[in-house]
């Protein structure tokens, strides 16, 4: 089975899905057909696999690269006599943070019938914004850390020190600060506010267990990773977390209970149902006194956390047959007739 891949979008962490995309192809090798790139001016470029380096995008090489537009069931080419379709495959959304996670190619991507692996509209906007993923974990079921959202009027914060702040509707760890005291917090919130209007504060907890799963659900069944203990130190700045991001070597299990794994797929799962549906994502929980708690929900996790999966090809092609169809809608003018019907009498 072929795929397809899209990557680069208008967001601050453009570059990352730049160096996703780059991972994937490593990983899937020819089983991917064609990278297609979202530029800064929202133009969509064919990149030949053997130019999906850095510096082809870095340099602004890519403009010499076909664009590529949007038709209903596939993406086109400009040619002698019009327009000629690329030949569709299942395409897999790279797009990391605004223009991917937020929805838009979704929604993109929906309206054209284009088949994809990714979160859908209403999944990408919850998930998107910490504050609504907050919310929503909270109506699964599932715990989540005490919190407080503060906009740019907002008083202090109430929650006890140390505290950590994140942009609402940002990730990679861009903009996120650990405050250890009240003298510490006005840099913080300056930090934050450079990249959202919105923050999500926390209280911040030195030292607990955290663990990562990825997965997806495919017919009745769920497909999940390993469970991954990330080394780290207190905490990934973007730095850490990103500059060993292409790697694809798999890591170890964590090491716990079977319980303990078992509660965490739990988790994932009250998550995921009637939700993520057709996309792989990866959830980061923290464990706290035996209790799971939700960290963040990652619905385009970098390199879709290939690493995580014996086999993730297989995991792709198995999701690809089983993504979500949007119920038809036929349109009548019944209605219209009759008052038209109505009027002439």
């Amino acid at each position: 089975m072929k795929f397809d891949v899209i990557f680069g979008g208008v967001s601050f962490e453009h570059e990352i899905s730049i160096v996703s995309a780059v991972a994937i192809k490593k990983v899937l090798g020819d089983k991917i057909s064609n990278f297609i790139f979202l530029d800064s001016s929202h133009r969509f470029y064919l990149i030949p696999a053997t130019l999906m380096k850095s510096k082809t995008f870095s340099s602004g090489e890519y403009k010499k690269c076909t664009e590529i537009f949007l038709q209903r069931g596939s993406f086109v080419k400009k040619s002698l006599f019009g327009f000629k379709a690329i030949i569709p495959n299942t395409l897999i959304s790279l797009i990391h943070g605004a223009d991917g996670e937020d929805g838009s190619i979704s929604a993109l991507l929906d309206f054209y019938h284009i088949p994809f692996i990714g979160p859908r509209i209403e999944s990408s906007v919850m998930s998107f914004n910490k504050a609504l993923t907050k919310i929503y974990t909270q109506s699964r079921g599932v715990k989540v850390l005490d919190y407080e959202i503060l906009t740019r009027n907002s008083p202090n914060p109430t929650l006890p020190y140390p505290l950590i702040l994140k942009p609402s509707r940002l990730g990679s760890s861009i903009g996120v600060s650990v405050v250890n005291k009240e003298d510490e917090l006005e840099y913080a919130k300056d930090l934050a506010f450079e990249y959202d209007d919105s923050i999500v504060v926390e209280c911040f907890k030195s030292g607990v267990k955290e663990y990562n799963l990825a997965g997806c659900k495919i017919g009745d069944e769920f497909r999940f990773s390993i469970v991954e203990e990330p080394s780290k130190k207190e905490m990934l700045d973007f730095e850490n977390k990103y500059l060993d991001f292409s790697r694809t070597a798999q890591v170890l299990k964590a090491d716990i209970s079977q319980e303990l794994e078992k509660q965490i797929q739990q988790n994932f799962a009250k998550l995921y149902e009637n939700a993520f549906e057709g996309a792989l994502i990866r959830c980061d929980f923290f464990v706290i006194d035996n209790e799971v708690y939700l960290n963040e929900i990652n619905p385009i996790p970098g390199s879709m956390a290939n690493y995580l999966f014996e086999d993730f090809a297989l995991v792709l092609e198995s999701l690809a047959h089983n993504l979500p169809k949007k119920h038809s809608i036929k349109v009548s003018y019944k209605y219209i007739e009759r008052i038209h019907h109505a009027k002439g009498k």
